[in-house]
């Protein structure tokens, strides 16, 4: 028997209503783990080429990994998966497995407990907010101690880039995976476990939780997290000129030292928060009242969604921003997505593209949080104006035109994340070659290298050896980039939190090789685990091939090129001839081709996906 894990994956056809069980070989295990690559292995495995995003045939994975579990600070997260609606390419989405296929005929929910699964109407819960869902299932179940995550009303309209959000505050965020499950009539997943897991090394695993909770109150980031949150980057963002403001037309805001982390802490915090045995505890819970409300319950607003729904949109109160943040978790949207997408519609309507007559009489400017919370709520029902930006910016330009795309800040249509690769340019190669689209997890960010401090040196055992300028292009920045992507796409696949590991804070590299062979018996080694980042990275990529995506879509928006506006040091800029000389570099330090950044034979086999290579 295996342990760490239950060796199995149940699969639900929501069409047919059958529910069986997978028992893949210790190997697909071991050689994928979980996760993002797991995921991988059988959407290219087993479904066809060029299905429909919202079709009943496009697969909808949830995946936890080997490890995922255990009690140790970082391993709670899991991974949702399909073909996105947003992108029409890979999409994933994290939160802190099995499958779902075809459709239902009516609105339904899946509950599994105890290894048993059930199909079970969901008709009373259809059209609820997500707090008012949760509490049903929970009564009619009769069970508090119940986890459900569920797609939201926004799922149910199929808002592109609708969100999946567990205990009301833990989203899988990006890529729409919410619209998958909503086109599916799947409004909830609610799990119950009572039994416990197994693991091949008991002392081991609680001598590793040990020694990582004893490095913990070393590191100041994870100080500066349980007491600020992700909040906390605000402030240090506005200072460095890189806080996108106003649909990256600045890169400071003034209104910044109003929704920064130590505002939070400080006005409408009621408690931090984490993930189950982690004591980091950098989650928010905010209480607001007066002309605006968010309730504990929901949580409380995270650094991208601070500034998404704050400077993205020249808004600088707080408390609306709860309350936004709120709302996105009430109805399962994606707050990254919503803010860049309101924030679109604030600039055309300033230029003079759009009038009020447009926008529903709403006044879309930049810095009214009023009409910022009212299109929120038409986005998540597709009312009006609402039903456009619904779509994302990418089919909104193109639907409006006059010009329009430029001012559209997405990159294989999925909306920027609130970081301006102009100052940290290893984003540049985060943002074009993420399979996801622009993502801000696809590495950790190069101003974490700057010197030979704690990132620098918790990095070092997978070979970051060196400190490289945020602003410098080339070898090797594109070396610093590929090692740190393994890693990060190692935990994507493992579970593990960002935060919770290094290079960040306190769990060391080394050490979290150790666990996965406590958890599961195996010899594992950090190379291991590096091999699985690039494996993971790889399989993505080739999804993306398969479904008609190429180096052309390995692109920064127009807007990245240019020059911050006054107020921000102006040689922060991309040069194009620099990024295009790196992205080619990077290219051809994965083994992919340097033209067309396909995976060469050679790589895919040497990574053990040799079934990938095409048949000639």
């Amino acid at each position: 028997m295996p342990t760490g894990y239950n060796g199995r994956i149940l699969r639900v056809n929501l069409t047919s209503g059958v529910i069986s069980e997978d028992t893949p070989p210790e190997i697909v295990y071991r050689t994928y783990m979980g996760g993002s690559a797991l995921s991988s292995y059988y959407l290219l495995r087993e479904q066809k080429p060029g299905v429909e995003p919202l079709g009943p045939e496009n697969k909808l994975i949830f995946m936890s990994s080997v490890i995922s579990g255990a009690p140790l600070p970082g391993l709670t997260r899991y991974t949702v998966a399909a073909r996105s609606p947003l992108t029409r390419a890979f999409g994933e989405a994290e939160a802190g497995g099995f499958f779902v296929e075809g459709r239902a005929a009516k609105p339904v929910y899946l509950w599994i407990k105890d290894g048993k699964a059930e199909i079970r109407d969901a008709s009373k819960i259809w059209g609820k907010d997500t707090g008012e869902a949760e509490g049903l299932i929970r009564e009619e179940l009769g069970d508090n101690r119940i986890r459900v995550a569920q797609c939201g009303p926004a799922g149910e309209k199929l808002v592109r880039y609708a969100c999946i959000v567990n205990e009301l505050k833990h989203a899988n965020g990006r890529t729409g995976m919410g619209a998958v499950m909503g086109s599916k009539n799947l409004r909830a997943i609610a799990v119950r476990g009572t039994t416990r897991l197994s693991f091949a090394d008991p002392e081991k695993v609680r001598e590793i939780g040990k020694k990582v909770l004893e490095i913990l109150p070393q590191s100041v980031l994870a100080q500066n997290l349980k007491k600020f949150g992700t909040p906390m980057f605000v402030m240090p963002l506005n200072n460095s000129g890189i806080l996108p403001t106003r649909n990256f037309q600045k890169g400071q805001f003034e209104g910044a030292e109003a929704i920064c982390g130590e505002k939070m802490t400080d006005t409408i915090l009621v408690k931090s928060e984490g993930c189950y045995a982690c004591a980091v505890q950098c989650k928010r819970s905010v209480k607001v009242q007066g002309k605006y409300s968010a309730t504990p319950e929901y949580g409380g607003p995270e650094y991208e969604t601070v500034a998404s729904l704050g400077s993205y949109c020249g808004i600088d109160n707080l408390a609306a921003i709860a309350q936004g943040n709120e709302m996105c978790n009430r109805f399962g949207l994606d707050t990254i997505s919503v803010g860049v997408s309101i924030a679109f519609a604030m600039e055309l309507v300033e230029k003079g593209i759009l009038n009020a007559k447009d926008t529903d009489e709403i006044d879309l400017r930049f810095g009214n949080p009023d009409a910022m919370l009212a299109m929120i709520g038409k986005i998540a029902r597709r009312e009006g104006f609402g039903d456009l930006l619904a779509e994302g910016v990418q089919i909104a330009a193109q639907k409006i035109g006059k010009g329009t795309e430029k001012y559209a800040m997405h990159i294989k249509g999925q909306e920027l994340p609130m970081h301006d690769p102009r100052g940290k340019q290893g984003l540049t190669l985060s943002y074009a070659t993420s399979p996801t689209g622009a993502d801000h997890i696809e590495a950790p960010h190069d101003t974490s290298f700057l010197t030979d401090g704690p990132a620098l040196k918790g990095a070092k055992p997978a070979g970051v050896l060196e400190p490289v300028p945020a602003l410098e292009m080339g070898p090797r920045k594109v070396r610093q980039f590929v090692h740190t992507q393994a890693i990060w796409n190692s935990f994507n696949s493992l579970g593990v939190c960002n935060f919770a590991a290094a290079p960040y804070t306190a769990f060391p590299l080394v050490s979290l090789a150790e666990a996965v062979e406590a958890i599961t018996g195996w010899n594992a080694s950090l190379y291991e685990l590096m091999e699985l980042g690039e494996r993971t990275v790889t399989m993505a990529r080739m999804f993306n091939i398969r479904e008609g995506l190429s180096s052309k879509d390995d692109y920064l928006p127009e807007r990245l090129y240019e020059t911050l506006e006054a107020g921000t040091p102006r040689e922060k800029k991309i040069i194009r001839e620099d990024f295009a000389n790196t992205l080619r570099l990077y290219y051809q330090a994965m083994g992919w081709d340097p033209q067309t950044g396909v995976p060469t034979e050679g790589r895919l086999s040497f990574l053990g996906l040799d079934w990938l290579i095409p048949k000639k």
